[in-house]
C-alpha cells in the first residue's frame, strides 16, 4: 500500500487496518513456527506496514492537536 493512500484514509480506518495487520502477523508467526511459511520477508513487510501506519495516524493526531 503506497504511503499517499493510508494518508488519505482516516484515523479509524488506519488503526482497523492496524488490526488486521496484527492478527495476519500474528498467523504468519504461527506458521513460521509450525514450519508451513514458505516466504518469511512477510513478516518483516507487514511490520513495515505497521509501522508506517502508526507513524501517519500519529502524524494525524499531531495536525488535530495544532
Amino acid at each position: 500500500m503506497k504511503l499517499q493512500e493510508l494518508r488519505d484514509l482516516t484515523i479509524e480506518e488506519l488503526e482497523a487496518k492496524v488490526i488486521s495487520l496484527r492478527k495476519e502477523l500474528f498467523d504468519l508467526r504461527i506458521k513460521k513456527a509450525t514450519y508451513k511459511l514458505d516466504n518469511t520477508s512477510e513478516i518483516s513487510k507487514k511490520r513495515r506496514i505497521i509501522a508506517q501506519i502508526k507513524t501517519v495516524v500519529k502524524q494525524k493526531h499531531l495536525q488535530l492537536a495544532k
